[in-house]
């Protein structure tokens, strides 16, 4: 398990007054200076590619070593794949998101007035990083950070060690600290760094975390994005092909050992084909899961976690549930692994139906109507996702309308997500805020609306002391509008 240094008082000062010295000289630099151009930003971009890519085996050694284990082919395809192609994307599109914006004028009161709305950066953003994707959500928010021409302070997990000393250490070589400035985890940095005045705070978290971090930030009215996570639903309808279903379920499921936010968390499972699924994730298990003393299984990220996970298991199996271990191996507490498990007959009692799993555990739910699954996910908090598996146009378009998420996959799991050019955030406790493609540039910016005024005001006919010419325009006026 990963432990935090103890600090005295001394060392607790020195990094607040680090923290502070760092938000002054980005701000000051941000003042000083013009507003970047779109070449400037697009070299800003193109360093950061440069960074992960001119860096990759680096990266990925220090992932797996702050994981105790993590799957070479997972942080190729969900870190390092992802984050450059938001990147690129950033690129592609920086021009029509930075264009300045014409609005319609009322030319009835003011005849000739023009009017624009112009996307200018806000100035120092700070960013909390979690350490289940820290390289995909450091870059990604990054990518709308500076496509929106703002300076970056970026504050990485306690179980981030080995990649934060990594990025603190590489970081000067592609970007002035006026840019551009990574903090290692030491043990109360997180609550400082949200006290900061920042032009704008992105969090990425659990949503206990988030509620204290937005306290802190609401001292300083700092605006916040909040990426929480919850329990999100998938649901198979029985005119699905349940291989399918089961097939795209599970690989999310076993990815990254669980630990995704937008995870499936449990299943709805039409009652009639409930041992279905489960023969169906037996023999996908038996083909697809690698052995779990392998490099291919990613471990649980650290002890507290595993025992999270084994006692919410435990849970489930003393309160009558019975578990299923679909690549028929044991938990290895020595290297954190925990095998895949798909749990059944499940009540409201047991944790698993309580609290957000994060882990390799899948609750099945089974269910006879649509309207159950309805009434269930909306008497809970609003997830961070809905996966509805149907090929009926009409069912989906109910689930969607009737279920709240922060995002939606039709027939798969996760990969909403993925999309660069889909808004991603959560709704409520799940989370608030976009970023993603013009979303996060937008999160970034200030839409300043600037209105122009022409030589002639039929304004100056209003002022006071109001007589008949006033009446007759002002009924002029309210007439028009009818």
């Amino acid at each position: 398990m990963h432990s935090v240094v103890t600090k005295d008082r001394q060392e607790q000062v020195s990094e607040i007054v680090a923290l502070q010295r760092c938000l002054e000289a980005q701000r000051q630099s941000f003042l000083q200076s013009e507003t970047e151009t779109r070449e400037e930003r697009k070299d800003h971009l193109l360093n950061l590619k440069r960074m992960i890519s001119e860096n990759r085996e680096a990266i990925i050694d220090a992932i797996s070593q702050d994981y105790g284990n993590r799957s070479r082919h997972e942080t190729l395809f969900a870190e390092i794949i992802t984050a450059n192609d938001g990147i690129i994307d950033s690129i592609k599109h920086l021009k029509s998101w930075m264009k300045v914006q014409r609005r319609k004028v009322d030319q009835s009161m003011y005849p000739g007035g023009k009017a624009r709305v112009i996307p200018q950066p806000l100035g120092v953003i700070g960013l909390i990083i979690p350490w289940n994707f820290p390289i995909n959500l450091t870059f990604s928010q990054l990518a709308a950070v500076f496509a929106a021409g703002n300076r970056a302070m970026v504050k990485m997990s306690e179980n981030s060690i080995a990649l934060s000393r990594l990025l603190i250490s590489l970081t000067p070589k592609y970007f002035d600290e006026d840019k551009l400035k990574f903090f290692e985890e030491t043990g109360g940095v997180g609550i400082e760094f949200s006290k900061l005045p920042f032009d704008h705070l992105i969090f990425t978290g659990s949503g206990q975390t988030g509620r204290a971090v937005m306290a802190a930030a609401a001292a300083n009215l700092t605006p916040v994005t909040l990426e929480l996570g919850g329990k999100a639903p998938a649901v198979i309808a029985p005119d699905y092909p349940m291989a399918k279903a089961v097939e795209r379920i599970l690989f999310v499921k076993q990815f990254n050992a669980g630990q995704i936010c937008t995870n499936v968390d449990y299943v709805f499972v039409h009652e009639s084909q409930v041992d279905d699924f489960v023969d169906r994730a037996k023999a996908w298990a038996k083909q697809h899961c690698p052995d779990i003393s392998s490099d291919d299984y990613t471990s649980i990220i650290d002890d507290r976690s595993f025992e999270r996970v084994s006692e919410t298991l435990e849970d489930a199996r003393k309160k009558g549930a019975t578990i299923v271990n679909l690549p028929d191996q044991e938990p290895q507490a020595s290297g954190r692994k925990f095998p895949l498990c798909l749990v059944l007959n499940t009540t409201e009692e047991m944790t698993i139906r309580r609290r957000e799993i994060f882990g390799p555990l899948l609750p099945v739910v089974p269910y006879r109507e649509p309207e159950e699954v309805i009434d269930y996910v909306n008497g809970r908090d609003r997830p961070l996702a809905l996966y509805p598996f149907t090929n009926d146009k009409e069912l989906a378009a109910r689930y969607i309308d009737r279920i709240m998420s922060g995002g939606v996959t039709v027939n798969d799991a996760l990969f909403h997500v993925a999309q660069h050019n889909l808004p991603f955030g959560g709704v409520g406790p799940s989370g608030m805020g976009h970023y993603h493609g013009y979303e996060g540039f937008i999160t970034f910016s200030k839409l300043r609306p600037v209105y122009y005024q022409p030589a002639y005001s039929a304004a100056k006919f209003l002022a006071p002391p109001y007589g008949k010419f006033a009446d007759r325009m002002l009924n002029f006026l309210v007439n028009q509008k009818k």
